[in-house]
């Protein structure tokens, strides 16, 4: 799938009392990105919301000054959910600092129930986007 990217400056007002990036504005900016990534895929952003953040992991702290850039792509497709992986690296240095995996459904926009929406996984070579497709199946939204 299409990798989709944005990035973020981290300020002072982002640090938490070790003055490192705080966790939640982190798990915020994620779900942000994620979210923009399946609006794109599925072709609108009034249906769609989100299920679950899973495996949110720093490998490092983020210092402030830091510019990290939000890669996400559409890892796995059920029939109502779509599931995200996102990787957040150094904009600059290419320094990987978190990932995780944000699974979406699409429900009715008047009524809030499930709905399908036909989207499908493309085929890939790609092994770093293979392993997530992998990792990815283990976080299907129950029935």
């Amino acid at each position: 799938m299409k990798t989709y990217e944005t990035i973020h400056l981290v300020k002072n007002e982002d640090l938490n009392h070790h003055g490192t990036l705080f966790a939640a504005r982190a798990a915020a900016w994620m779900v942000e990105a994620g979210f923009a990534a399946a609006a794109c895929e599925y072709g609108s952003t009034d249906e769609i919301v989100m299920r679950n953040l899973q495996d949110m992991s720093f490998q490092r702290p983020v210092r402030k000054g830091t510019a990290l850039r939000f890669s996400c792509r559409v890892v796995y497709v059920g029939s109502t959910s779509l599931t995200v992986a996102v990787t957040v690296k150094d904009a600059i240095g290419g320094e990987q600092f978190i990932e995780g995996y944000i699974t979406f459904v699409t429900v009715e926009a008047d009524t809030g129930k499930k709905m399908a929406h036909n989207l499908t996984l493309d085929d890939t070579v790609e092994q770093e986007e293979l392993a997530q497709r992998r990792k990815a199946q283990g976080y299907k939204v129950s029935r």
